[in-house]
């Protein structure tokens, strides 16, 4: 059965521990505050090792996350061949709106060779907004 999991963060919080998401999953990450690369590289490295096979990243910083979820599933495999089962698809959604990044992963999200039957929405931000996120989700 699918699953859908809102999972809020505050970006100064001294971890970035959070329960492993259901596997396999796709993880839309919603970045709406800066943080430190380190910070970044904890949390692609537990993605990664927990079921991630499809990282999408929307707000601030973008980009760099993308690139630390790349390279945490390139040091995976000790930057040897991945074998397509485990490849992290990875994309950033930098200059568009959420309600089309929401859009994207709820639709467009697919991983080539593994069902993904689960999605992760990582709200990384002062304050959860998980009612009005899972709304738009929802309407996506």
């Amino acid at each position: 059965m699918p699953q859908l999991v809102y999972l809020h963060r505050k970006p100064d919080a001294r971890s970035p521990e959070f329960p492993p998401p259901p596997q396999p999953s796709r993880v839309l990450l919603i970045s709406e505050a800066s943080t430190a690369q380190s910070y970044k590289e904890v949390v692609a490295k537990e993605l990664t090792l927990n079921g991630c096979l499809y990282f999408m990243a929307w707000g601030r910083e973008c980009e760099a996350w993308h690139d630390a979820v790349d390279m945490a599933n390139i040091e995976q495999f000790d930057f040897k061949e991945i074998p397509e089962e485990s490849l992290i698809m990875t994309t950033w959604h930098e200059k568009e709106a959420l309600s089309e990044a929401l859009w994207f992963c709820k639709n467009s999200a697919f991983h080539a060779s593994v069902k993904l039957s689960h999605t992760v929405l990582l709200h990384l931000s002062a304050e959860s907004a998980e009612d009005q996120i899972l709304e738009q989700y929802r309407v996506a």
